[in-house]
């Protein structure tokens, strides 16, 4: 696929996707003119990753985050009005986009936040790196997607994972040339 994998253990002392992310950069996993892509392990998606990575480099963002509409909330909701239910939705689809795990970082942005000594012990990507990059004025943009995606995240989730389906979805991966 013409891509570089690079692996590091993780130091105990860097937790968090953030803190991974810092290490890997402390131990040369990837320098200030990588772009790098980051694709959270329990995340199943057939999404374009070639085409996300262009509208990256082609806006020169410092991040792109995948999003996806529709999102079917896992529970129902209800709306509440002077001490009633009004309205009760049973597991709606939001129409707000939602993060799906998939994003692309310059590698300039993790020198750029420890040099501001904005990284602390614990950080996450998605809940303080972005925000950051967001507050300090940097090009973050959205990667829209239709594309299939599942957070398997747990065995439940797994199990609930309709497995003929995702047969059809990534078949093309199996395909003899």
């Amino acid at each position: 696929f013409g891509v570089n994998i690079v692996y590091v253990c993780d130091d105990p002392n860097l937790p968090g996707t953030g803190g991974a992310l810092l290490n890997a950069f402390k131990q040369g996993a990837f320098n200030l003119e990588d772009t790098l892509l980051i694709y959270y392990g329990d995340i199943l998606s057939n999404i374009n990753i070639t085409e996300m990575l262009n509208t990256h480099h082609r806006m020169k963002a410092a991040c792109t985050v995948a999003l996806a509409k529709g999102y079917r909330v896992r529970v129902g909701v209800a709306e509440v009005k002077n001490g009633r239910i009004v309205k009760l939705i049973e597991k709606p689809s939001l129409d707000l986009p939602v993060t799906i795990g998939i994003l692309a970082i310059e590698g300039w942005t993790l020198e750029l936040l420890q040099e501001k000594g904005l990284l602390k012990k614990s950080m996450d990507i998605m809940g303080d790196i972005i925000p950051e990059l967001i507050k300090r004025g940097y090009t973050v943009i959205p990667y829209i997607t239709s594309a299939f995606w599942y957070d398997i995240g747990s065995t439940e989730r797994y199990e609930k994972l309709n497995h003929v389906e995702v047969d059809r979805i990534f078949e093309f991966l199996f395909r003899k040339v």
